[in-house]
């Protein structure tokens, strides 16, 4: 994300409510006070877009404050942190009220760059241990390539089959993880077995949804006989979960086995019981995949 974009999308960030950051950041909320948090840097009290963290004695106000100080972030890394996982889950602009609605970022997919993608082969082969005929096929498929900065880039498609996003995935050494510039991941999402789209037909294999690229790979190396999606990040309420819903197939959350991934499986539980919650005896299905091979 540009400095420009990043003007472009604080204050829609900013403004997301403090509720919805808190689980994705490891929070809990405390069972007698719906004010008051636990957090891994301590208590906080919560009012309306204010926070204070009483264990430390700082507060803030705002989404991108409470990111920057949970995840110890500066303002371009938090923001970049919210617009992965809220920037296509937001309404149009903070000025709806006035009536105007922002056009969406433009999509921009990053180029293709074969010089790298040997490296980036490797890392998934290696690091991650995910199965070369999956790897392979998917970049025969073109779903999977690697772009001029070493990263993974693992294309979302829509029920036509079109690119509608991609998430990316740093190999060097520094961890990194995001979507490309005016990914709208709630239009489609990263499927395997290769070639599989939204519109998966009635009483089709059982579904599983995974917060990411590599997680579904690997959930679909250990468990083949399913489909496996990803949801880029773990969130309640992918728009495109009641139409699969309602096709039929039995749907499994697969979320990661951490705070985060059970108080999003139970959110989007909550919203369709039809849902079953298939929790990784790991941390995440890529654990589970390494410590087998």
């Amino acid at each position: 994300m540009t400095s420009g974009e990043r003007r472009q999308w604080a204050p829609r960030l900013r403004s997301i409510p403090l509720e919805r950051v808190l689980p994705l950041c490891g929070g809990s909320p405390d069972r007698h006070d719906r004010h008051k948090w636990h957090t891994s840097t301590g208590t906080l009290s919560v009012t309306g877009v204010k926070f204070m963290n009483w264990t430390v004695g700082r507060g803030g106000g705002g989404a991108i404050d409470l990111v920057m100080q949970l995840h110890r972030l500066d303002f371009k890394g938090a923001v970049d942190w919210l617009a992965s996982h809220f920037g296509t889950d937001l309404p149009p602009a903070s000025d709806l009220a006035a009536g105007r609605a922002s056009p969406r970022p433009q999509l921009r997919l990053p180029r293709p760059a074969q010089n790298q993608l040997a490296r980036v082969r490797g890392y998934l082969l290696t690091q991650r241990r995910l199965p070369s005929p999956w790897v392979d096929g998917l970049i025969a498929s073109g779903t999977l390539y690697a772009d001029a900065r070493a990263n993974a880039v693992f294309l979302l498609r829509d029920a036509e089959n079109l690119p509608v996003g991609a998430e990316l995935r740093g190999t060097t050494p520094r961890p990194w993880r995001g979507l490309a510039p005016g990914s709208q991941k709630d239009l489609g999402c990263f499927a395997v077995p290769t070639g599989l789209r939204l519109a998966v037909p009635p009483a089709s294999q059982a579904v599983i949804l995974c917060e990411s690229a590599i997680d579904a790979i690997s959930c679909f190396a250990l468990h083949p006989e399913y489909h496996c999606l990803s949801t880029a990040g773990a969130r309640p309420n992918p728009r495109w979960l009641p139409s699969l819903l309602d096709q039929g197939c039995p749907v499994y959350c697969g979320f990661d086995a951490d705070p985060t991934g059970d108080a999003m499986a139970e959110a989007i539980i909550a919203r369709n019981p039809a849902i079953r919650r298939l929790r990784p005896s790991l941390h995440d299905w890529n654990d589970v995949l390494k410590a087998r091979t």
